[in-house]
């Protein structure tokens, strides 16, 4: 696997990293020892950058890093988020951006991955009513104290990008982004590369739906979030299986699968952009690294941007979308 780097801070990851929420939570069940034998087969395959959250589970998905890579950590570049605040028994409080928050929030995360150090904590979604500086601030105290080496951000807005990097060099930004979501490039991505900051892409695979695999809402188990989610909903769903057809049809072609291509035209979006697909399943990660062999050329490219160009996919990435862009 290649690596790449994120921010002016030389933060090197390998190209593609893995997405650890859907371990513990939101995308149906999930068996908690083929998880760890997926995150420890990722680090035999070279994929190093691991992205988890205090929020996922909750706080059961640190726990379960933390234990994946138990023995390993030299080897590991370590990154989790904070600012969604849940309670033990799963409900949900608010969006906390406030100093204390952000120390007492890194202290916990530190005992559940039992490491000494995180090396890239993100501020998971902005407080509206806390100002960035103060957060990042926070933050930045992290860093000089050792438990912090780069400071991300999450669906921020680019205005708030600005704020936070002014306050603390921003290594990452990491925000949905896929052939299904392409709001990014309308002014989030230039943002990012005029102050040097890399980009994360979350979600590369569409949740999944890229990979063909989910043609109804009812292909969902009843505890997975997607089967809400407004893209797999009724009035949606027919459009956006045009966007599936249309990658597939691509795939077929240069012999691949679907979720590789989706995943291929990620990483040919730029050295400074890592997509984290995040999966369960060992089978499903083999089939996710292979994607990082796939040759695109620039008629391939072409023609998918033809495809499924900018605001194509119907529908909102989130029944709410309050906590994103700001």
């Amino acid at each position: 696997m290649e690596t790449r780097t994120l921010g002016s801070g030389g933060l090197e990851v390998s190209a593609e990293g893995l997405g650890c929420m859907g371990m513990s939570e939101f995308y149906g069940s999930a068996d908690e020892q083929e998880a760890i034998a997926t995150i420890q087969l990722a680090l035999d395959l070279g994929v190093t950058f691991l992205d988890t959250a205090d929020m996922y589970g909750p706080f059961k998905n640190e726990v379960l890093v933390g234990r994946a890579i138990e023995g390993r950590r030299d080897g590991v570049v370590l990154a989790t988020k904070f600012g969604i605040e849940r309670t033990e028994d799963g409900g949900r409080g608010g969006i906390n951006g406030h100093p204390e928050y952000v120390h007492s929030a890194c202290d916990a995360s530190l005992r559940r991955l039992a490491v000494d150090h995180i090396d890239l904590y993100y501020q998971h979604r902005v407080d509206p009513s806390v100002p960035i500086e103060e957060t990042v601030g926070a933050m930045a105290e992290l860093v000089a104290a050792g438990k912090v080496g780069h400071l991300g951000l999450s669906e921020a807005a680019p205005e708030t990008i600005r704020r936070a990097h002014a306050v603390h060099p921003i290594a990452a930004l990491q925000t949905e982004y896929s052939l299904w979501a392409r709001e990014p490039e309308s002014e989030i991505l230039a943002t990012v590369r005029e102050l040097g900051i890399g980009f994360v892409s979350y979600s590369p695979l569409g949740r999944g739906f890229l990979t063909g695999r989910y043609k109804r809402p009812e292909d969902f188990a009843d505890d997975d979030f997607r089967r809400f989610h407004p893209r797999f909903a009724q009035e949606n769903l027919a459009r956006n299986l045009q966007i599936v057809e249309e990658v597939e049809a691509i795939a077929q072609e240069k012999q691949v699968t679907a979720g590789q291509l989706a995943l291929a035209w990620v990483l040919h979006q730029g050295q400074d952009i890592v997509p984290i697909p995040g999966t369960k399943r060992r089978s499903y990660l083999e089939e996710n690294i292979a994607a990082a062999e796939v040759e695109l050329s620039e008629d391939d490219l072409a023609r998918l941007d033809q495809a499924v160009p900018l605001g194509t996919a119907a529908g909102d990435r989130y029944a709410d979308m309050s906590q994103v862009n700001r």
